[in-house]
């Protein structure tokens, strides 16, 4: 396009300058008012048409009713009376256990008998023979057969009990046993322990003695060893394997149906001279 039209032209001609103009965005830009005229136009017409249609539609004529209206009466109906169920007695609460008759005992001390007060005079035996011993007086009727401990005013019986011992404590070392015990890590580690603290007697290498000791012991459920003995084994080398497995420490414990159990264990600890 030439500068001296460029004032004079058209936006829509500059911008499509040396473009295709048949594409067809050409023609929609160019007829975009037009077009935008267009349906505002028709827009305002159908809003117009409606609301001419609405205001009409609104004066309706009196119709005549279709269907009579007539009164209708509901019938009473009796409910009959249901009779009702008697309430149940009232529940009487338990009785209180009888009050047995209870007499304060008291401390026994020397003194003469001007000195000692009306209320912590000693009772007479035979006010003790039918009443129990307390730690006040108390009215009720005879203790007669009664075997109880004396009852405080907070109502205990002042009777200690023992501790009750666990009843898996128990219970026997399983001989058998699902998992057996074990060092802890393994043979690797058994045998890095006894190349630490295992000492071969010496009156056993001067005699030549050689062998191998098998120790039982028990390990309970925490892994504490007890009970250690050579069971087999050179006689000279066992006092030696016995104090081994003494300083061992804990081990792993057995496992019997998903749960730690006291077991008895089996260790064979070997004795080997080296060959000069």
């Amino acid at each position: 396009m030439e500068s001296s039209t460029i004032l004079t032209a058209d936006v829509l001609d500059i911008i499509f300058e040396g473009r295709n103009k048949e594409y067809g965005a050409y023609d929609l830009r160019r007829t975009y008012s037009k077009r935008l005229t267009v349906s505002i136009t028709v827009m305002l017409s159908l809003i117009g048409m409606l609301t001419l249609g609405f205001a009409f539609a609104g004066k309706k004529s009196k119709v005549a009713d279709l269907i009579p209206l007539t009164d209708i009466e509901l019938a009473s109906v009796e409910t009959p009376e249901k009779p009702m169920d008697p309430l149940p007695p009232p529940v009487k609460p338990p009785a209180p256990p009888p009050q047995v008759q209870m007499i304060r005992n008291t401390t026994v001390a020397i003194v003469p008998d001007k000195e000692v007060p009306e209320d912590e005079k000693p009772p007479e035996t035979k006010d003790l023979e039918n009443a129990q011993i307390g730690k006040f007086n108390q009215d009720g009727q005879q203790d007669v057969g009664i075997v109880a401990p004396p009852i405080d005013g907070d109502g205990r019986t002042g009777v200690i009990e023992g501790p009750k011992k666990d009843a898996e404590e128990t219970d026997p070392p399983f001989v058998s046993v699902q998992i057996e015990s074990e060092y802890p890590g393994g043979i690797p580690a058994w045998q890095r322990f006894l190349n630490k603290y295992l000492r071969y007697p010496q009156e056993a290498q001067d005699q030549g003695v050689q062998g191998t000791v098998l120790v039982q012991f028990i390990v309970d459920r925490e892994g504490n060893v007890s009970d250690v003995e050579a069971v087999s084994g050179p006689t000279e080398l066992r006092a030696e394997a016995v104090r081994v497995i003494k300083k061992s420490g804990k081990w792993t414990p057995a496992v019997q149906n998903g749960r730690h159990v006291k077991s008895y264990k089996k260790q064979p600890i070997g004795f080997k001279l080296n060959d000069e």
